[in-house]
């Protein structure tokens, strides 16, 4: 006699389809908890590194280092707020960030020309270039911009105004291998970064958006007309209180 077969009933069938989808599921889910895990970690490290960098300078940066890589060094000192002269911080938000003292870290009126204007024009303030030298990495990538914008009220919150310039001031770039303004004061003028004069302030701080195309010491007629603008607009932020938080 042939074995009768006992068919399947829908509600063992539907629960043997729940557990294979369950068993095809489980791989995604441990990726997603160890991405989550990693992610996690990284956030929590990039914010004790924005505490520590507080009190202790940074060492370096990725683009510094991979320009020291490549070059084979680069020339870069450190030097205190204290010891660098006024105006040449003055002129560097006059020239990157009129409104640096008035804003919490984004600029929401340079934003809004930025965007009227097609993004043909900047409007990363300069506590943004600050988050990404030191934190992160050079390039325009959505995953970078989205990074950036989450630590840069952390750093505003954490950092005093002054302290965001002092960096900046000792990161930026000046020319090819050259970081920061100590380093730039010498390969420019021969002085040191307390003693230069408002032109000089004025004239470096016009050649940062392109370091490695702009001279301060050979100042083509574009740099010059931008080093005049910059010493105005120096002279103007101080007499209306915009230079005060520094």
């Amino acid at each position: 006699m042939a074995e009768r077969k006992t068919p399947s009933s829908p509600t063992r069938t539907r629960a043997a389809g729940a557990a294979a989808a369950r068993g095809a599921a489980a791989p995604w889910r441990w990726l997603i908890r160890r991405l989550a895990r990693a992610g996690l970690i990284a956030l929590a490290f990039l914010l004790a590194l924005v505490v520590l960098f507080r009190f202790i300078n940074p060492p370096t940066n990725y683009y510094m280092w991979s320009e020291g890589r490549r070059l084979d060094g680069v020339d870069q000192n450190w030097v205190a707020m204290e010891d660098i002269a006024p105006v040449m911080a003055r002129s560097v938000v006059a020239a990157e960030d009129a409104n640096f003292c008035r804003h919490w870290g984004f600029d929401m009126v340079a934003i809004r020309k930025a965007m009227e204007a097609g993004g043909e024009r900047g409007a990363s303030t300069i506590t943004q270039q600050v988050v990404k030298n030191v934190f992160l990495w050079q390039g325009r990538s959505w995953p970078r911009k989205a990074v950036e914008a989450a630590l840069t009220p952390v750093v505003e919150l954490v950092w005093p105004k002054r302290r965001i310039l002092e960096v900046y001031l000792n990161i930026a770039e000046f020319a090819e291998g050259v970081f920061g303004v100590d380093a730039a004061a010498y390969h420019y003028f021969k002085t040191s970064p307390d003693k230069l004069t408002p032109r000089q302030a004025a004239l470096l701080a016009a050649i940062l958006p392109d370091p490695k195309g702009r001279s301060a010491s050979k100042p083509s007629g574009f740099v010059n007309r931008r080093a005049n603008a910059i010493q105005d607009g120096a002279a103007t932020i101080r007499a209306d209180g915009r230079a005060t938080c520094f």
